[in-house]
């Protein structure tokens, strides 16, 4: 897939599950709970012990029926090695241009982190195919997505913070194009617990989420 076709893909989607588990194997595991619940993207973070592993297991297993992201990439380097491990997009909790630069140069997404407003233009300008405002929650959630549309209409946006059942179609409709969700989705009790039904349970909630507040957007 080109970076425009798996950007699209996302936005479709409406959601990217943040996988931040203690080990590979519960992130593997989570990821098919997300896919069973009927969302085909995922972001497994670098965070996890074992990381890689759990990327080029996920992507031998799904191949391309899931868009598989590589999460909390602090560095090119990481991102290359996440790239050969079988991830498509990559998201950054920082904004450092030579990640950027490392995805554009093999035509990946790369969304990378920030959260002022010239932050969110300076990653833009450096070639960012989508902004995760991050920490969103902290600052105002979906109110402050839509004070930084007014003047960025254009930037396309992914909050992360903040996020869950009862908010994520308030962000949809400030203006992202998708939302992402961590431990409100896959939490570390369910995961501790073996009860990956849960969190398949609650991908198909969030997708009737997003799908609800598209509705009444467009009606």
């Amino acid at each position: 897939m080109t970076s425009k076709e798996i950007l699209a893909f996302i936005t479709e989607v409406g959601i990217v599950p943040v996988v931040r588990t203690s080990s590979a194997e519960s992130a593997i595991q989570a990821v098919e709970a997300i896919y069973a619940g009927g969302v085909r993207a995922a972001e497994i973070t670098m965070t996890v012990p074992g990381a890689l592993h759990a990327l080029e297991k996920v992507a031998d297993r799904f191949g391309g029926k899931i868009v598989l992201g590589a999460g909390t990439v602090l560095d090119p380097e990481t991102a290359r090695a996440c790239m050969l491990a079988g991830a498509e997009f990559f998201v950054t909790p920082n904004l450092r241009l030579s990640t950027i630069e490392m995805a554009k140069r093999y035509s990946k997404v790369i969304c990378p982190g920030a959260l002022t407003p010239t932050e969110v233009i300076t990653a833009w300008e450096a070639g960012a195919d989508v902004v995760k405002i991050f920490p969103c929650g902290n600052v105002g959630g979906a109110k402050y997505i839509k004070a930084l549309k007014g003047p960025f209409p254009h930037i396309e946006m992914i909050p992360t913070g903040g996020v869950n059942l009862e908010t994520a179609g308030d962000f949809l409709k400030a203006g992202a194009c998708a939302v992402a969700v961590g431990g409100e989705l896959v939490d570390a009790k369910s995961v501790k617990e073996g009860r990956f039904d849960i969190i398949e349970n609650r991908a198909r909630q969030y997708l009737a989420a997003i799908a609800k507040a598209r509705s009444e957007m467009q009606a």
